[in-house]
């Protein structure tokens, strides 16, 4: 799993670095996010700009980290989310709950830093 992490501006963004997003790169993904989560990091940045493919399962990742970030008072959101994607979030209706930005200084502006 290639994920980089870093801070700006208060926000942690995580840069997905996988054309693929989907088993079996889900269970590092989810547990890296819920260590961030469970180590006190309440605003959260999913940069997916270089994510082309995403599946049901990713879908439900995202929700369930999604839920676990709200649950701890914090907030997650999505930047750079390709149309293949987004077409998958629309579809399911993920996108009613994750808020996506179209890159990354937007979504980091979004937070109020």
């Amino acid at each position: 799993m290639n994920l980089t992490t870093d801070r700006t501006q208060g926000v942690t963004v995580v840069r997905v670095q996988e054309s693929r997003l989907m088993y079996p790169l889900l269970s590092e993904f989810a547990g890296m996010i819920t260590s961030l989560i469970a180590g006190g990091e309440r605003k959260m940045l999913l940069d997916l700009s270089s994510v082309t493919y995403v599946d049901s399962a990713t879908i439900g990742c995202l929700m369930d980290l999604y839920r676990q970030a709200t649950a701890s008072g914090g907030v997650l959101k999505l930047a750079g989310v390709q149309k293949r994607v987004e077409t998958m979030l629309t579809m399911t209706g993920a996108q009613n709950f994750l808020e996506i930005h179209t890159d990354e200084p937007s979504a980091i502006k979004s937070f109020g830093a």
